[in-house]
């Protein structure tokens, strides 16, 4: 009697940790790197190196394995992508090889007795929250490299910080949005992210980016920035929507954001913006579709 997690274990494991060291190499990783991200031992991606552990070639020559392992490469080498994200990507595609696919034809071979019995492998949801939520992080990430890397984008950060967020697709309050705990400021001139994306860290960027999607606009990510009026023109001369809504309500964001979206034609990336009033500091919101074509948006503006 074999088991189908056996061959995950015997079979599937083996390979794509093989295939993963290899291509983490690949990417100049030194040896000590790739033990950490793989949480293996420095022998073991040695064996893997120097090709002492078998792979299975039928797992290996699968185009989903292949485009799997080159995804997950790219991530973890330039740290887009944690280690929870790539165990869940993972764990996805075995939950999908394992439903009548390539793992079951496998155990098949292995356990012929099933060819004729009506046996369901499928034990796993490939669109498990824990994967969605690893995946805005991931998008945030890679925003806030693009902003990092920006020169110049420091002098755009408000007195009350920035921050670059992104919600889930179900979202409905800020504790299904991510963001930067404590925001990015400008220190000394340089734009400084404090820490890993989380979901709940946000409140008032959260809270625009949610006003947005309350009246049927299709945003899942925002970034704030100072106001310039000379910015803003240059929004719209790029081709972007901006609109302007009412600093003074901000009891009541929701109305004023929808009072501002309701009538505009707006496009897929657009800017709100508020010139400030007593005590407040004026401050414009770029919304977009994803953390990463925000960042970009101002990126080719500022």
């Amino acid at each position: 009697m074999k088991f189908i997690e056996e061959l995950v274990v015997e079979e599937f494991l083996p390979t794509i940790r093989s295939m993963l060291a290899e291509a983490l190499r690949d990417r100049e990783l030194t040896q000590r790197e790739v033990a950490d991200v793989l949480g293996i031992s420095q022998s073991a991606v040695s064996k893997y190196a120097h090709g002492e552990v078998a792979r299975n070639e039928r797992i290996a020559a699968d185009r989903r394995v292949a485009d799997l392992v080159e995804g997950v490469a790219d991530g973890l080498a330039t740290g887009d992508m944690s280690r929870v994200q790539a165990l869940v990507e993972i764990e996805v595609l075995i939950r999908q090889l394992e439903d009548g696919d390539l793992l079951a034809e496998l155990h098949e071979d292995a356990m012929p007795g099933l060819v004729e019995a009506d046996v369901d492998f499928s034990v796993h949801d490939p669109d498990s929250r824990i994967r969605t939520t690893e995946q805005v992080r991931s998008s945030v990430r890679r925003g806030l490299r693009t902003l990092t890397n920006m020169g110049g984008f420091a002098a755009l950060i408000p007195n009350v910080g920035s921050n670059l967020v992104e919600c889930l697709p179900d979202a409905a309050t800020v504790d299904d949005v991510a963001g930067v705990p404590g925001r990015i400021f400008d220190i000394k001139g340089r734009a400084t992210v404090p820490s890993d994306p989380e979901f709940g860290v946000s409140e008032h960027v959260a809270s625009v980016l949610l006003a947005a999607r309350t009246h049927a606009v299709d945003v899942q990510a925002g970034l704030n920035i100072a106001y310039d009026p000379d910015l803003v023109a240059a929004f719209e001369d790029a081709g972007y929507t901006t609109v302007e809504f009412d600093s003074e309500a901000r009891e009541e964001l929701d109305a004023t954001i929808g009072a501002a979206v309701a009538e505009a034609d707006l496009s897929e990336t657009f800017v709100c913006y508020q010139t400030g009033g007593f005590g407040i500091e004026p401050i414009s919101y770029v919304l977009g579709p994803d953390a990463p074509t925000v960042a970009a948006a101002v990126r080719a503006v500022a």
